[in-house]
């Protein structure tokens, strides 16, 4: 069980880049990363509107003459100082990830980045290049990845108690975007704009947050073809989609489906994952995070609770709160930082025996899910054609 026992030396001097007061991610980022200790804030550039920027980073325990106008300039003045940044987070729109993060990467700085990572497979092998290079860690923030009953669906499905996997089953969907665009936030104008936003609207924002779960669960599974039928409901959004379904098929001849949307009126939102084998099945729901139907053949319903000692140790690890609290996407978060906290210490140390039997979402995980976003749109583009995964 995590209880907030420092696991790295000292903390992390810590950077952002956006995730200010106008942003939607600032605040999941800084309580994920500040919740063990290892990470303080010391640094940002956390608006376009420096002023603003400034103002915010003050308000939030950040010295004034270290909350700089853009990221340029963080990396400039951070460099001279012997207490200079080590890491920085970047919670930008998706259309500068890459910019940004080459450049933290040459000045010698780990960085950890929103999702979708870049907008192409290219872009990913160069940064993932660059960071081998450099001895630096890329990490990338998949959401619920680090909830202890996803690693617990994971052990299920390793120690062969769901039998062969046959189904797949994931569907992420809300309805605040089933209007139009009409007095948009600028939240929503970017993520519908292929210049800011990339090849994707949904696929790329909440698609790949499944894509990356069923990889944690299911890690001896490939893809070997696709198909994606995308659309936007509201034709503003187009060539980007607002609702999309993709049909997977697996090497050991698995079947897969996963839709996601943003017209789902009247749905608040939710992910929904369903792994099912020859034996048994698992699912589990970010609506009842506290929560996983575990479902054997033949046998009666059994819902598992986390914190609970009938699971699996590799569930229980990481658990914080007990089983009679709820645990969320804020204890999600911050056990993903913890693990690229450690990465990162470890890389620093060079303990290379531990960084590769450790578990964190990295540079790895952003390119398979740009690779996964390149294989939709090829197929949809295609007239929503099966396509070989490549």
């Amino acid at each position: 069980m995590i209880n907030g026992e420092r696991s790295i030396e000292r903390p992390l001097r810590w950077g952002m880049v956006g995730g200010g007061r106008t942003g939607q991610v600032g605040y999941k980022h800084r309580t994920g990363a500040q919740r063990d200790g290892t990470y303080r804030l010391i640094c940002g550039a956390f608006d376009l509107d420096a002023e603003r920027g400034r103002d915010f980073g003050t308000k939030i325990g950040v010295a004034a003459d270290r909350c700089y106008g853009d990221y340029k300039e963080l990396i400039a003045k951070e460099a001279g100082r012997e207490d200079g940044v080590e890491v920085v987070s970047i919670a930008t729109p998706n259309f500068t990830h890459y910019e940004i993060t080459k450049a933290c990467l040459e000045a010698g700085l780990h960085v950890i980045c929103e999702k979708p990572l870049f907008f192409t497979v290219a872009e990913c092998d160069e940064v993932a290049k660059l960071a081998k290079e450099k001895g630096l860690i890329v990490g990338v923030t998949y959401g619920f990845t680090g909830h202890p009953l996803v690693h617990q669906m994971a052990a299920m499905v390793k120690k062969g108690m769901l039998g062969d996997i046959r189904i797949v089953d994931m569907q992420y969907s809300h309805g605040f975007n089933a209007g139009d665009d009409v007095g948009a936030g600028e939240a929503v104008k970017w993520r519908t704009n292929p210049k800011t936003a990339g090849p994707t609207f949904v696929l790329g924002d909440i698609g790949t947050h499944l894509y990356y779960l069923s990889e944690v669960v299911l890690p001896h599974m490939k893809i070997e073809k696709l198909l994606c039928d995308r659309k936007a409901f509201i034709p503003t959004r187009a060539p980007l989609e607002d609702h999309a379904t993709v049909l997977m098929h697996y090497d050991n001849g698995a079947r897969g489906r996963l839709w996601v949307s943003s017209v789902d009126a009247g749905n608040m939102g939710s992910q929904r994952y369903r792994f099912v084998g020859s034996k048994a099945s698992v699912e589990w729901s970010d609506s009842h995070p506290d929560q996983l139907i575990y479902e054997v053949q033949g046998e009666p319903h059994r819902t598992l609770h986390h914190g609970m000692p009938y699971l699996e140790e590799e569930s229980l690890a990481y658990d914080r709160m007990g089983a009679l609290h709820t645990e969320g996407l804020g204890d999600s978060w911050a056990n993903i930082y913890l693990w690229i906290a450690q990465a990162i210490d470890a890389k620093r140390r060079g303990d290379d025996a531990f960084l590769k039997g450790h578990h964190y979402p990295g540079i790895e995980a952003g390119t398979e899910g740009v690779r996964w976003l390149e294989n939709c749109v090829r197929s949809a583009d295609a007239g929503s054609a099966w396509v070989e995964f490549k």
